[in-house]
């Protein structure tokens, strides 16, 4: 597991399923309390990395509903015993459509369908670890997309939205490049160069970076 500390959290990155998903454990230092996001599966070693580091798991946040982030979100919420938040409603078919998408991928491993305890929109505002993260609604990749910034900290986690050097597919169902496009440019590159990101895959970045430096943002 690959661990950073952005601010006042620290978070690290847990590399699951046959996609490479960063699955993220993200938590407060001090209180050792905090959240998972995007359990796409692998749960086994979502557990094992908690149990490592000693993180006491408070709720499971999903950025949308696509296999590789949300295929292991049911499974960590019976074990763990904690509610599943987000992501947008506009994601509610893709993810009671996740055992079909594992069917169409071709791939195995108890992927289950995910059903939240909590839809989240734009301008709410959810606590990680006595950390305040807003949300915002950044359709494009998948329609319910939501993006969690911590101003304070000035950290944010994306999703597939955007990348190192590339931005999240548009050719999956629900996909539109040109209201990704707007999503980054029109809520996300506005809230400052120096905000560090996880994304969904690979390394993260800044958006000062990829605002100067990604040719899919010129």
């Amino acid at each position: 597991m690959n661990s950073s500390e952005p601010g006042g959290l620290k978070a690290g990155i847990i590399p699951v399923t046959p996609f490479e998903q960063n699955c993220t454990l993200i938590w407060d230092s001090d209180t050792m309390k905090g959240a998972v996001i995007d359990p796409g599966g692998d749960v086994d070693n979502i557990m094992a990395a908690i149990e490592k580091i000693g993180v006491d798991v408070e709720t499971i946040f999903l950025t949308h509903g696509h296999i590789d982030h949300a295929g292991g979100a049911e499974e960590l919420k019976s074990r763990l015993k904690v509610p599943i938040h987000g992501p947008h409603l506009d994601d509610k078919e893709l993810l009671e459509g996740i055992e079909q998408q594992a069917q169409m991928f071709g791939v195995s491993g108890g992927f289950r369908n995910a059903y939240p305890d909590k839809w989240l929109e734009e301008g709410d505002v959810i606590t990680i670890g006595g950390h305040e993260f807003d949300v915002y609604h950044c359709p494009g990749h998948a329609p319910g997309h939501v993006v969690f910034v911590d101003k304070n900290a000035r950290f944010a986690h994306v999703g597939d939205v955007l990348f190192n050097g590339s931005i999240g597919r548009t050719d999956l169902p629900g996909g539109n490049h040109e209201a990704l496009i707007r999503s980054i440019k029109e809520k996300l590159l506005p809230l400052g160069d120096d905000i560090s990101f996880v994304c969904g895959h690979g390394p993260g970045s800044t958006f000062g970076h990829e605002r100067l430096n990604n040719p899919f943002l010129r």
